[in-house]
């Protein structure tokens, strides 16, 4: 799947919510051009089935598109209601954070918004697991890799430069953004593990890795 793929897709979803199944207007739905093959490739994956006239979800692919409407509507909230951006600009902007929504940052932007069941533009949101448990607290996504304790994971987002030396020591130790680690012991000396490799951490080097927070 790629990003054109999922333009299709939710082209094929607010089409369908009008009950219009047809590829012209798919089409007039779908802010990318796409051709015959595109929706042979969408099939192939089994997104979607294909017939004289119509165009309909599998299963799959009607749970997979789910997930990209919810993205780009819970981004539309988001960018109107905290940016304070419309129309346009709104569309545009929701466009490009919900390409790069993780599921953790989507269930965080639902919970602060109070899980939104409209968009601005009148367009219902699907829910999500966190809406079903009614989430009210939103815990730090990010945070420093000494405050996770040990048996905890974290997948590496940056590391604060501090002392060069010591960064591109890290990085020849492979740990780099995308990384997952987990901590294997605080005390004596702080240990993660990683990539079947066990490391020993000075207390400060710890404090300068931040990770997203991964169980």
């Amino acid at each position: 799947m790629n990003e054109k793929h999922d333009e299709i897709l939710e082209a094929i979803w607010t089409a369908s919510e009008n009950k219009r199944y047809s590829i012209p207007e798919i089409k007039k739905r779908c802010v990318v051009d796409f051709r015959d093959e595109d929706l042979a490739a969408l099939e192939k994956d089994k997104m979607i089935v294909t017939t004289a006239d119509r165009i309909l979800f599998s299963n799959e692919g009607k749970e997979f598109a789910e997930k990209i409407i919810r993205r780009n509507r819970l981004a539309k909230v988001l960018v109107n209601s905290i940016l304070k951006l419309k129309n346009a600009e709104m569309e545009e902007i929701a466009c490009q954070v919900e390409h790069s929504l993780q599921p953790e940052v989507e269930e965080s932007i639902c919970i602060l918004l109070g899980h939104p069941e409209i968009c601005p533009d009148g367009q219902p949101i699907p829910k999500g697991k966190c809406c079903d448990r009614e989430l009210k607290t939103v815990d730090s996504i990010v945070t420093s890799l000494n405050e996770l304790k040990p048996g905890k994971k974290g997948k590496i987002t940056y590391i604060k430069p501090g002392n060069h030396s010591n960064l591109h020591q890290l990085i020849s130790f492979g740990l780099i953004p995308g990384v997952e680690v987990t901590v294997h012991r605080k005390s004596p000396a702080f240990c993660i593990k990683f990539d079947q490799t066990e490391l020993a951490l000075d207390e400060e080097i710890v404090k300068n890795i931040f990770v997203w927070r991964t169980d």
